[in-house]
């Protein structure tokens, strides 16, 4: 392996933006302590969160016992082990809700939590990416929603605050952006009333999102392809094993039903959930942010930074093309990771949609780019020996912005690289390539995976990586 040319690129930060004081909130203040001088008192998360954190502790409770437990202590034991355990993951909630507080001191956001060991996490606001405002559906029955900041360099969610008001995690989600440079704040709505409780089980305040609408997936499309999937696809066997499992264990016993309904649940469940993530997924666009909102039992609310983008990922599942769909995700400088199934990936741009569509999001996300007029050139016919049925899928081309690469034969995916964000390239050759004349030539970017092309001829691979080095240099000092 040998490496070709590298440009490092470093994102300048973020202009100063002045100290704007924050408007009073829901939640009761805490009092800074002597010697704290910040100006703005530290504010409490809202008093029904320890309820939602004691809820969420019981589920966990009830699953950790397992039936096995109920069927050896009996359902008498069994429910008072429940409410044990429940009552004292409450009263740990309480403890911890009164011992945590966090509020803004010049361009930090501090979070002040523990009783016996305290801990304050300072986040420069500078680092700030995104502010992710989430609701689950307990927090969506009592008007709540927690923020999820997004950092630089963050390999999790930083400093969850859970829970607030929905106008007050809206509006500190917005103030937030603002003091990282990310968008100019705008007041928010105000609540009718902001110190009164709010009652279970009454409907949520609704915040408008701002922006301009750019689309809304249809729940039915979104229905449809997940039906257009292998795991939808494989779903009738797996049900299926799971019923003659149980017929033939013979067994009609408590411990036994539930057991199956458990394992069918989890049969059905994976291909469910994405469904229940995207529904209502709606697109809009605010100054230089994107706003995404989707979900059904959870929904969500980001704003994803346009300046932080790295990448555009279009991919076309192989039973997706008879009606012409494709799916768009973004690559984000500072987002962590996605959960292991795949689920609430923090990049999320268009879960389904046809090529008109995406071309139009694309243009927004990538102004000049058009996606349905990327002409990308083939590798050379010699590349027939390393795929022999998908040599045609492969492709890449440079254009005046952008960097784009084709691969995968049942999959296809297309990526398209910024200049302005390549960190670095790198032609790479391995044992076949070498005996071939050929090398990939990998761009990278600062979230990870970047652009590859795939079994270019050796000399054009250098000439490739030479360009890519020289467009990115001019990329990253124009003005």
């Amino acid at each position: 392996m040998s490496d070709g040319p590298a440009e490092p690129s470093t994102v300048p930060p973020a202009s100063p933006t002045p100290h704007v004081p924050m408007p009073p909130d829901a939640s009761a203040p805490w009092p800074v302590p002597a010697g704290g001088g910040d100006g703005e008192p530290r504010q409490r998360l809202h008093p029904l969160s320890p309820v939602l954190h004691g809820a969420k502790s019981l589920v966990v409770v009830i699953a950790g016992l397992s039936w096995s437990t109920l069927s050896r202590v009996g359902f008498g034991w069994f429910a008072a082990m429940v409410a044990v355990l429940a009552l004292g993951a409450t009263v740990l909630s309480v403890v911890s809700w009164y011992n945590t507080g966090y509020h803004v001191v010049g361009r930090e956001l501090r979070v002040h939590e523990g009783l016996l060991w305290r801990r304050t996490r300072a986040i420069p606001l500078e680092r700030l990416q995104a502010v992710e405002v989430v609701r689950p559906l307990l927090a969506q029955l009592t008007g709540l929603a927690e923020l999820r900041l997004e950092v630089v360099g963050g390999g999790k969610t930083e400093a969850p605050l859970a829970y607030l008001g929905v106008a007050d995690a809206a509006r500190l989600r917005d103030r937030l952006l603002a003091l990282a440079g990310r968008v100019a704040q705008a007041p928010a709505p105000e609540p009718a009333d902001a110190t009164s409780a709010v009652t279970p089980g009454a409907p949520a305040p609704t915040v408008a999102a701002p922006g301009r609408p750019l689309h809304a997936v249809r729940n039915e499309s979104l229905l449809i392809s997940q039906l257009l999937t292998p795991q939808a696809f494989l779903l009738p066997f797996g049900v299926a094993f799971v019923v003659i499992q149980f017929l033939t264990a013979g067994s009609w016993s408590f411990v036994a039903v539930a057991s199956t309904l458990t394992a069918m649940a989890g049969v059905l469940l994976q291909p469910v959930r994405r469904v229940l993530d995207d529904w209502n997924f709606r697109l809009a666009r605010d100054g230089g942010t994107l706003r995404v909102h989707n979900g059904l039992l959870e929904t969500r609310s980001q704003t994803v930074p346009l300046a932080r983008v790295q990448t555009v990922r279009a991919t076309w599942p192989l039973l997706w093309r008879v009606n012409g769909w494709l799916r768009l995700r973004l690559e984000v400088a500072g987002f962590s990771v996605a959960e292991a199934d795949d689920r609430n990936r923090p990049d999320r741009l268009l879960p389904v949609g046809d090529l008109p569509t995406a071309t139009m999001i694309v243009a927004e996300v990538l102004p000049g780019v058009r996606l349905d007029a990327l002409t990308l050139s083939p590798p050379p016919a010699r590349t027939r020996w390393l795929h022999p049925l998908g040599r045609r899928a492969l492709g890449a081309g440079l254009f005046e912005e952008v960097f784009a690469t084709r691969s995968g034969r049942l999959t296809r995916q297309l990526v398209i690289v910024p200049y302005a964000r390549i960190q670095s390239v790198r032609v790479v050759q391995g044992p076949i390539q070498r005996r071939l004349g050929l090398a990939s030539v990998h761009a990278d970017t600062a979230g990870g995976s970047g652009a590859t092309a795939q079994d270019r001829d050796l000399a054009e691979a250098w000439a490739l990586a030479a360009d890519l080095t020289h467009r990115a240099h001019q990329a990253h000092h124009r003005p």
